[in-house]
C-alpha cells in the first residue's frame, strides 16, 4: 500500500509541476506578445520624448515578465530588437537593446538576470550613462554603464583570481561613426563591475576596456574564432594617412589582430592570419603561383 501511495503522490507532484510550468510558459508568451507590440510602437513613435516614454512601458512590462517563475529559461526569441545572451556557464544572461534618437545617436537599455534556479528574481538594471562618463576607460558599474548591445560572452577563469567575463558589444554612436566594445564584467558577491586592466600589448597598459570607432558606412569584424582560439577583429586605420583620430575616416585595412587568453589575461596578437574552414568550392580555385587549372568535381 505504501508503494501505491508513494506512486500516486509522485504522479500528482509531477502533474502539478508540469501544470505550473505550462502556466508560466503561457504567461510568458502573453508577455512576449505585449512586448512585441510596445516595441513596434517605440520604433514608429514620433519624437524622442514619445519613444523614451514608450520604452519606459516596455521596461516595466519586461520586468514583470522576468518575475514569472522559470523566466530565465524563456528565450524571448520573437523579440527581434533585444539581444538575449546567456553566459556559457549558465550563471546569468544579459538582455540589451537601444533606442535610436532623432539626432542619430543611441540610448542603450539592458539588464543582467541571474540564474536563481527558480528562486526570486535577481536583476541588475543597466543604466546607460555614456554621455555622463568623462573617462570611457574608467571602471564602472550597472548604475553607470557604458551602454552597448552585447552579442557574445566569453568566461575567463585563472588560478585564485575571481572569474570574469569578456563582453563583445555593438555601440551605434552618431550619424557618422559606429563603435564596438570589448568590455569586462566581474561579480563580487552582490556587486558587479564593468572594466578591468586585463589587456596586455602595445599601448594597452592601464586599459580597462577596448573601444573601436570607425566610419558608419563601413563594417567591422569583432568575434570569437574557435579555430584561431582567440577574439579576432579588423585592424582599423585611416583611409587618408594624413588624417588621424577623425574616426569617420577609419575602416578596416584588410588585416586582423586578436586577443588570446593567456594566464587569465588578454594578450594582443598582431597581424594574424585567419584560415577559412574548408569549402566545397576550394577544388575550383587555381593557385596562380602553381599555374595549374582547377579540377572540376561533380
Amino acid at each position: 500500500m505504501k508503494i501505491i501511495r508513494y506512486s500516486i503522490l509522485f504522479i500528482l507532484t509531477t502533474l502539478s509541476f508540469s501544470l505550473r510550468a505550462q502556466q508560466a510558459a503561457n504567461a510568458l508568451n502573453v508577455f512576449q506578445d505585449t512586448l512585441i507590440k510596445i516595441s513596434s510602437r517605440v520604433i514608429a513613435a514620433q519624437g524622442d520624448a514619445q519613444k523614451i516614454a514608450l520604452n519606459g512601458s516596455f521596461v516595466k512590462t519586461l520586468v514583470e515578465a522576468l518575475k514569472v517563475s522559470n523566466s530565465f529559461s524563456y528565450p524571448f526569441d520573437s523579440l527581434k530588437n533585444i539581444s538575449v545572451i546567456k553566459s556559457p556557464d549558465q550563471a546569468f544572461r544579459i538582455l540589451s537593446w537601444y533606442v535610436l534618437l532623432e539626432n542619430g545617436t543611441y540610448r542603450y537599455y539592458g539588464a543582467i538576470q541571474m540564474n536563481t534556479k527558480n528562486g526570486p528574481l535577481k536583476l541588475y538594471p543597466l543604466i546607460d550613462q555614456t554621455d555622463n562618463i568623462s573617462d570611457p576607460n574608467g571602471i564602472t558599474n550597472n548604475q553607470k554603464w557604458f551602454g552597448a548591445r552585447y552579442y557574445e560572452i566569453v568566461p575567463v577563469t585563472s588560478g585564485s583570481r575571481l572569474p570574469y567575463y569578456i563582453l563583445l558589444g555593438w555601440k551605434g554612436n552618431t550619424q557618422v561613426t559606429t563603435k564596438k566594445v570589448i568590455d569586462i564584467l566581474a561579480f563580487d558577491q552582490d556587486k558587479l563591475t564593468f572594466g578591468a586592466p586585463v589587456f596586455d600589448g602595445k599601448e594597452l597598459k592601464g586599459k580597462n576596456r577596448i573601444i573601436f570607432e570607425y566610419a558608419k558606412s563601413n563594417a567591422m569584424t569583432l568575434k570569437t574564432d574557435l579555430k584561431a582560439g582567440m577574439i579576432v577583429f579588423d585592424h582599423l586605420a585611416s583611409f587618408d594617412p594624413e588624417i588621424k583620430d577623425k574616426f569617420e575616416y577609419y575602416g578596416s585595412d584588410g588585416t586582423f589582430d586578436g586577443f588570446k587568453i593567456i594566464s587569465g589575461r588578454l594578450k594582443l596578437q598582431e597581424d594574424i592570419i585567419l584560415n577559412n574552414d574548408a569549402d566545397s568550392n576550394d577544388a575550383l580555385y587555381a593557385d596562380p603561383k602553381k599555374n595549374v587549372k582547377p579540377i572540376r568535381k561533380f
